[in-house]
């Protein structure tokens, strides 16, 4: 019986620059499973659509298909787009079974990379001191999903034995230059902020801006085709697949 093609589906961006870390992603998860038909898709925004994927995988013999949705936050995308998708995808190829993985979020192993992206950046703008952390996430208007993020900056202050608030690119306060400004009206001046982004684009962009015109002396770049990403992609995929056999 041939296992089901793994699709990674991410929100999509115009930058090209997040184009390209979703598909060096994927490529590392090939790396990881030869044996799978792995491909890569976009909700909007970029190319290749989640349909023009879909109908090339059926054209190509595919039957069944573990979709993996790239996102951090179990708000609008996750909860309301990738079902969209996966339902009209299985309406226009009867007989097609595709099941949606649970989002990758906020896995523990994350906070290991999201350090190792900031001390890259702490040795190549040649800080050594910090007094304070902000946790840059995209944001929702879901509340749920942001009080999720606040937990994880939490747990991520702990490991450093620092101050740590959660900011938010959109939809939610506080914005990144609101937290970094906060902490320097405390006195605290050496405030770094980490980029809890998979791939650049608008929002990291942004959200970098913002905290280095309130004062940030470090912005880390986001956390890109990390193992442990991959490892994540892999590990939804494999509920996925086991979901798909019929009981």
């Amino acid at each position: 019986m041939t296992a089901p093609a793994l699709l990674t589906i991410a929100h999509g961006s115009r930058d090209p620059r997040s184009a390209a870390t979703i598909n060096a992603l994927t490529d590392l998860i090939r790396r990881m499973r030869p044996d799978l038909r792995i491909e890569s898709s976009f909700l909007e925004l970029a190319q290749p659509s989640v349909h023009d994927v879909v109908d090339r995988l059926v054209a190509d013999g595919v039957e069944e298909v573990v979709a993996v949705p790239l996102l951090l936050s179990e708000a609008y995308h996750a909860t309301v787009d990738v079902p969209r998708v996966v339902e009209e995808a299985m309406q226009r190829h009867p007989g097609l079974r595709v099941r949606a993985s649970r989002i990758l979020g906020h896995e523990p192993s994350f906070l290991g990379v999201l350090d190792e992206r900031l001390r890259e950046t702490l040795r190549r703008e040649r800080v050594r001191e910090l007094d304070a952390l902000v946790l840059a996430t995209a944001g929702s208007s879901d509340l749920v999903a942001n009080q999720a993020v606040a937990r994880l900056a939490r747990v991520w202050g702990a490991r450093h034995k620092l101050p740590v608030t959660a900011a938010f690119a959109s939809a939610a306060p506080p914005a990144t230059g609101e937290a970094v400004r906060a902490f320097r009206a405390e006195g605290k001046r050496h405030v770094a902020v980490a980029s809890m982004f998979i791939a650049p684009g608008f929002l990291p962009d942004r959200a970098a801006e913002l905290a280095r015109e309130a004062g940030a002396i470090a912005v880390s770049d986001p956390l890109g085709p990390a193992p442990e990403l991959a490892r994540a992609v892999l590990a939804r995929y494999a509920v996925g697949a086991v979901e798909l056999v019929p009981v």
